[in-house]
């Protein structure tokens, strides 16, 4: 006869079915972006599950973005932006190592060049001249965390000029800024400051060109170039 233990749900599979069971509400527009959540015994309550398993998937959910904790108001729906959904996807990027790392650099390079050929069609003045701007202060210092500051920056507008939310909210993740100062810290005294500037620079005369293929082709040049570095080395 089989235990009690074993007919006993796991209480991981009961979190999981209040995670799945919100996410249908938000889904079916039972609750929508930016929509208090009943309380957590009304949930609870309405949805056949326990308290405890519904505060877990209130939490899981808030981790993920698809949540938000406010002090002494409740929890409430995000409003389910890319950024807000995608946040935690740097962790994968700080945290991989050997061919994993080299997979998502793979994935970077794909998705970098294809913002990047989209923005020399879509870019406003406003944002080239911006990222002109990072471009000139990048070209005025060596201090690396100032490198550092402009680098994400000069990456960030061209991703934003690309128009599209969601992929510069991926870009973002991958291009965290832990994991460029680990590559900056490693890659440093074998010239690679003034060859990311020249790249960036490429990249740039294709953005004022609004050459898409050409800007295209130095956005993938300029990551597989750090995937070239990385491919012999262990990670810094």
């Amino acid at each position: 006869m089989p235990s009690a233990r074993a007919d006993t749900p796991r209480k991981g599979t009961v979190t999981q079915r209040a995670i799945e069971r919100i996410r249908a509400m938000i889904a079916e527009d039972l609750l929508e972006p930016g929509e208090r959540l009943p309380t957590e015994r009304e949930l609870a309550a309405r949805l056949g599950i326990s308290r405890s398993s519904m505060r877990e998937a209130i939490r899981a959910l808030t981790v993920l973005g698809v949540l938000e904790a406010r002090h002494g108001s409740g929890i409430y729906v995000t409003q389910l932006r890319a950024g807000d959904l995608l946040e935690t996807f740097g962790v994968v990027a700080d945290l991989s190592r050997g061919p994993r790392l080299m997979e998502l650099l793979e994935v970077r390079r794909v998705l970098e060049s294809a913002a990047t050929a989209l923005a020399a069609a879509r870019i406003t003045p406003g944002q080239l001249a911006a990222a002109e701007r990072h471009l000139s202060a990048m070209d005025a210092t060596d201090d690396p965390d100032e490198l550092l500051a402009h680098d994400l920056a000069f990456h960030r507008e061209i991703a934003l000029a690309a128009g599209n939310e969601t992929l510069a909210a991926i870009l973002e993740g991958l291009s965290c800024r832990t994991f460029r100062a680990r590559i900056l810290r490693g890659h440093q005294g074998e010239g690679a400051v003034e060859r990311t500037r020249r790249e960036h620079a490429a990249i740039h005369r294709a953005l004022t060109a609004r050459d898409p293929e050409a800007a295209r082709a130095a956005a993938a040049a300029h990551v597989a170039q750090v995937e070239e570095w990385l491919r012999d080395r262990p990670f810094p």
